[in-house]
C-alpha cells in the first residue's frame, strides 16, 4: 500500500496481512486523528487497495463502516498489547476479553466467498458481499496470524513517531522498519550525521 507520513512523504508499506492493512486505517486514542473510514465509498477504496485479489464488489452501509472502525479498534488494541504491552500516552490500552470477543464475533459471520470464473480459470467473489462479510474475511486472517506461526512476529516499527504495525515474514526475521524506504532510510540519515558529528563533550 502507498501511504503519506505525518511529513507528507508518500512511500510503500507491506504489513504483510490482509488484517494488519486495516489498521492503516486510523485507530482508537490518539490515533483517531488518522482515521479515513467516514463513508461506504471509504471502505469500499480501502478494499480495493487491499490485498484482497480480485477486489469483491461490496453493498456498503453506513452501520458497515462503523463496524469496521469497530473491529479495527479491537484488533489494533490486540495487536499492540501483543507487542508492548499497550500505548497509554497514546489512550491505547486494553487488548483483553472484550476484544477478543469483538474479533470473534465478526469472524463468526460467512465471510468472503471464493469461486471460479465463467472461464474455469480466474478466481472471483461470489456474489456481491456485505460489509460482514469483507470483516469475517478481515477477522478470519487476523485469528489465522494472532495464533499462528508468524504470531511473535507481529512488530510495531522502530521508527521515531512511527507506530505502524506489520508482520516480519522475512526468512531472518530481523524486520524493524515499516518500510527501509521510509523509516529505515531516515534512520541511516540520523545515524550518519551522528558520526559526522562526532563524539559529544570531547573538546
Amino acid at each position: 500500500m502507498v501511504i503519506r507520513s505525518h511529513s507528507g512523504t508518500s512511500y510503500r508499506f507491506d504489513p504483510g496481512a490482509l488484517c494488519l492493512e486495516l489498521l492503516i486505517t486510523g485507530g482508537p486514542g490518539a490515533f483517531r486523528r488518522y482515521e479515513v473510514l467516514y463513508a461506504p465509498a471509504d471502505l469500499a477504496t480501502w478494499a480495493e487497495r487491499s490485498r484482497l485479489e480480485p477486489t469483491p464488489t461490496l453493498d456498503l452501509t453506513e452501520q458497515d463502516v462503523a463496524y469496521a472502525r469497530h473491529v479495527r479498534d479491537a484488533l489494533f488494541r490486540l495487536a499492540v498489547a501483543r507487542i508492548s504491552g499497550g500505548l497509554p500516552e497514546f489512550g491505547v490500552t486494553g487488548g483483553g476479553r472484550e476484544d477478543l470477543d469483538v474479533l470473534n464475533e465478526a469472524a463468526a459471520h460467512p465471510p468472503l466467498v471464493p469461486s471460479i470464473g465463467g472461464d474455469g480459470e480466474r478466481r472471483v467473489w461470489a456474489g456481491v458481499a456485505s460489509g460482514a462479510q469483507l470483516l469475517s474475511t478481515v477477522a478470519r486472517d487476523a485469528v489465522e496470524l494472532l495464533t499462528g506461526p508468524y504470531a511473535e512476529r507481529v512488530r510495531m516499527c522502530a521508527g521515531e513517531r512511527c507506530y505502524l504495525v506489520y508482520v516480519d515474514t522475512s526468512r531472518p526475521g530481523r524486520r524493524r522498519w515499516c518500510s527501509m524506504e521510509h523509516c529505515g532510510n531516515r534512520h541511516k540519515v540520523r545515524a550518519l550525521r551522528a558520526r559526522q558529528a562526532g563524539p559529544t563533550g570531547s573538546r
